[in-house]
């Protein structure tokens, strides 16, 4: 297929929800010492299942059309494009209806290949060494990087935005490495959501949004993290955090070099400036209703204050995390036996117990069994961790009675008490209300300092909020 045959995103096609098994795909081959999967890897498969066919064939889709797949990472699911080809790049700002000011990450699967870019055209580019203990320790993970575009840099010029820098990061999902190194091309990557929307983390998320526009979506299942990844840029003194994200401002204060890192971002939309990283320009993260966010230490609602948010449609959205009781301790019916049908996210289990062998063997064929010391690196710990999943939290109805005779439809969701749950099930969360029309959303926010990724949780609740109490 030549490049004036490559079909174009535009007009209405059929959207696939395509399920892969991560553990069907086959085993990442290691070369060399155990840092080497940061550095380079293969792909070893004998059987060519249907898992691994549905990733050929959205690795040939990005190689020889314009139009995006949609894919899990660890943080939520990304809607990738060939980041070297500009008019695949404009595909993902056409599905997404993303402005074109709005700088892409791109998306890498080894050292090797981000080097390549660095390197390109004879650049002397490579990898800034204030970056070395972050990559050691968090990749492959949530954490992008700001790096200087080459002067004749083979990514799209979109991709930038316009900046003489990029974002890169490797993603820890064993499904988004295996698709970028079958694409064999770094991907451009924002989330798979229609813009300003809540993120996806899960494919049915992705179809609400992009169904129609895409021609496919790699379903690995909800998404671990659940918020997207950390922007740093080392490349200003002192270092700075972009955006907030899957790894906290104390874990990166304990790495040389980062120990003074500022944060650069405000929990606002920054109207009037040119961003340097996603999500600081524009709203993000918002439902179809109103968000009414609560922050920590705020009184929960009341009746009266309930009675403000209530339209004709006389429906209600509560999402509970630390400490509101259910329907915020207002009269509700009990014959719905409330306590039976409230369900909350599951913890994660310990992703060693979820793995039957090993997906990784060294270069000589044999197979690493995942109790030796080897895989007590870094890298590997964090890509073994893309083999867990959890369920997708689900709204619980009842009656909310503000006064005898005239009670109102509620649907609420309790993400727990613990962090992790409350990031991950937070946009799934935002999304699940949505489907039941509410008239607006109330959340019980939480501290920012209350946990590794607090902020991040917290940053998205107040740009997609219209009130904060």
């Amino acid at each position: 297929m030549t490049m004036n045959e490559i079909r174009q995103p535009g007009a209405e096609m059929h959207t696939d929800i395509l399920p892969i098994d991560p553990m069907k795909i086959g085993q990442i081959v290691l070369h060399g010492s155990p840092e080497s999967l940061l550095d380079e890897w293969d792909l070893k498969w004998e059987v060519n299942t249907s898992d691994l066919a549905h990733m050929k064939r959205a690795a040939a889709q990005l190689r020889s059309t314009d139009i995006p797949v949609a894919f899990p990472t660890e943080t939520v699911y990304g809607l990738g494009a060939d980041a070297t080809r500009s008019t695949a790049v404009q595909g993902i700002f056409q599905v997404k209806q993303r402005p074109s000011d709005n700088p892409l990450i791109v998306h890498i699967c080894s050292i090797q290949q981000l080097k390549e870019i660095l390197r390109s055209n004879g650049s002397r580019e490579s990898i800034p060494a204030i970056y070395q203990p972050l990559i050691q320790k968090f990749w492959p993970g949530p954490l992008t990087i700001i790096l200087p575009n080459p002067k004749e840099s083979p990514l799209a010029p979109e991709v930038t935005a316009g900046l003489s820098t990029f974002g890169a990061r490797m993603p820890r999902s064993l499904l988004a490495l295996v698709l970028i190194k079958l694409a064999g091309v770094p991907l451009a990557a924002p989330s798979a959501n229609a813009s300003t929307r809540p993120s996806p983390t899960a494919a049915e998320h992705v179809k609400d949004d992009l169904d129609g526009r895409i021609e496919m979506i790699l379903d690995g299942g909800p998404c671990d993290v659940g918020v997207e990844s950390t922007v740093v840029d080392g490349l200003t003194h002192p270092p700075s955090i972009l955006r907030p994200g899957g790894i906290s401002i104390e874990k990166l204060r304990k790495c040389p070099g980062w120990e003074d890192v500022v944060v650069g971002y405000k929990d606002a939309p920054e109207k009037g400036i040119k961003p340097r990283a996603p999500g600081m320009k524009y709203r993000h993260y918002s439902p179809k209703a109103p968000v009414i966010l609560y922050e920590a230490g705020a009184e929960r609602p009341t009746a009266e204050t309930i009675r403000e948010y209530i339209r004709q449609r006389r429906r209600l959205g509560i999402i509970r995390t630390k400490s509101w009781p259910p329907a915020c301790g207002l009269p509700i019916d009990s014959t719905n036996d409330q306590e039976e049908k409230v369900r909350t996210v599951a913890k994660l289990e310990e992703h060693v117990n979820n793995i039957s062998e090993s997906p990784f063997i060294s270069s000589n064929g044999n197979p690493l069994p995942l109790q030796e010391d080897v895989l007590a690196e870094p890298g590997f710990v964090n890509l073994l961790q893309s083999y867990t999943q959890h369920r997708v939290p689900v709204a619980s109805f009842m009656s909310l009675y503000l006064d005898i005779s005239d009670p109102i439809d509620l649907w609420e969701i309790s993400l727990g008490r613990e962090m992790k749950d409350i990031a991950r099930g937070l946009f799934s969360a935002l999304r699940e209300l949505d489907k039941y029309g509410v008239d607006a959303i109330l959340v019980e926010g939480i501290n920012d300092d209350e946990g590794d990724i607090a902020t991040a949780v917290m940053n998205r609740l107040r740009k997609a909020a219209e009130v904060r109490v």
